[in-house]
């Protein structure tokens, strides 16, 4: 990336652009870089951001009203939730959606002077209500607006990653999840969270009446986009049991399994025999004598089979 620089104070880029090799540019307006790509956000992202511009100088106002609805205390859920990401003084944290702050200070809180916290959301407007905030907080701090679908982070930056509140709205879940499993360390802490009336609840007249009210609580779980490098994966629900909170930590690639063991009894084969090696289905006749052969032979099905396969397929392939 390289720096046009309008103005700055010190050290500290307050107007200017980005420019990136690829030709794409963004803006650095009051000190904080414009990352948001691609420029031309999706419908459901474009949605979110006007309504938290909208609304970020009264959000801080009525948040309270979603935990007096379940008579929770809000820090003591806050909290709780940053609990979670097992922190060290000394570690390097993203919070996504960070908005207003609320969440950021008890990061903040968790983290020294040797850590680093990076909060981005996708409405500069809201972001700004964060700044005095954590204006007295001793862990180095810095801003961007951004799209949480595309972070602008090289790979395994992070010991941990916080989303809590906005997961439902994003016009790729998918491609969020996969985008902080990218930048996060592996073995390090993600959690994240929004709305979600569980089914058992549903049809009830605590939940149709929730979900007549709002909306968003009809949101489903967004579990079939986790990727396959989560490890230790927990799911909660929170808040009166209506907002899920999903916990893991970062692996790499798909876990671990021996599949290649020699499973024991008349069945015999591997794991992976038993899913690649799979053949068009035999006679009835056909079948019992292979059974017997295998009973005689003292062999497992498996073995018998695979090798009498073998012999027909090499006798019929050298006499060609």
């Amino acid at each position: 990336m390289q720096v046009r620089i309008v103005q700055q104070r010190g050290e500290e880029v307050l107007e200017g652009m980005l420019a990136c090799p690829c030709g794409a540019e963004f803006p650095i307006a009051d000190g904080i870089p414009d990352l948001v790509f691609p420029r031309q956000l999706a419908a459901s992202d474009l949605e979110a951001k006007l309504w938290y511009d909208a609304n970020a100088d009264v959000y801080d106002e009525n948040l309270h009203l979603t935990f007096d609805t379940f008579r929770e205390d809000e820090q003591r859920v806050r909290s709780r939730l940053v609990d979670r990401l097992e922190l060290l003084p000394s570690q390097r944290v993203l919070e996504l959606g960070a908005g207003s702050g609320r969440d950021s200070v008890l990061i903040a809180d968790r983290l020294g002077a040797e850590g680093r916290l990076y909060l981005q959301d996708l409405s500069l407007a809201i972001l700004r209500h964060s700044f005095p905030k954590m204006a007295t907080k001793q862990v180095p701090t810095e801003f961007h607006v951004g799209n949480a679908c595309h972070l602008p982070f090289a790979d395994g930056v992070f010991d941990a990653v916080f989303h809590f509140g906005g997961l439902n709205t994003f016009s790729d879940i998918g491609a969020f999840f996969s985008e902080v499993n990218r930048v996060t360390k592996v073995g390090g802490k993600v959690v994240a969270g929004d709305e979600s009336m569980p089914v058992w609840l549903r049809n009830s007249e605590f939940g149709r009446v929730l979900m007549n009210s709002n909306p968003l609580y009809r949101y489903e779980l967004p579990l079939q986009h986790l990727p396959v490098s989560c490890r230790e994966v927990k799911l909660e629900w929170i808040i009166g049991g209506v907002f899920y909170v999903i916990e893991y930590r970062v692996g790499e690639g798909e876990p671990f399994a021996d599949l290649d063991f020699e499973i024991p009894g008349i069945r015999g084969g591997t794991h992976r025999t038993r899913y690649h090696g799979l053949l068009e289905g035999v006679t009835a006749e056909a079948k019992s004598m292979a059974q017997a052969a295998c009973a005689r032979s003292g062999k497992s099905l498996h073995r018998w089979l695979d090798e009498a396969v073998r012999q027909a397929a090499a006798r019929d392939l050298e006499g060609r």
